[in-house]
């Protein structure tokens, strides 16, 4: 039991000291504001924002190229 314990100091104390895990935690958060912009711009579902002018435009594209065909 006392191996597991001066384990887990251990592993806590490289934890408190390791700056890498700061810099990992930023690139997540800096990772999430980019989803969440993603999803503000072409909304939740094909209905509003720039989803719905893409979906819009595949679809007169779809037509053209099947009248085409």
């Amino acid at each position: 039991m006392l191996k597991y314990y001066i384990k887990a100091k251990v592993a806590l104390a490289l934890l408190r000291t390791d700056k890498d895990g700061v810099v990992s935690f930023e690139y997540v958060i800096v990772a999430a504001c980019i989803v969440g912009a993603v999803a503000a711009a072409f909304g939740t579902d094909a209905t509003t924002g720039i989803g719905a002018a893409l979906a819009t435009a595949i679809g007169k594209i779809t037509a053209a190229v099947t009248a085409a065909a």
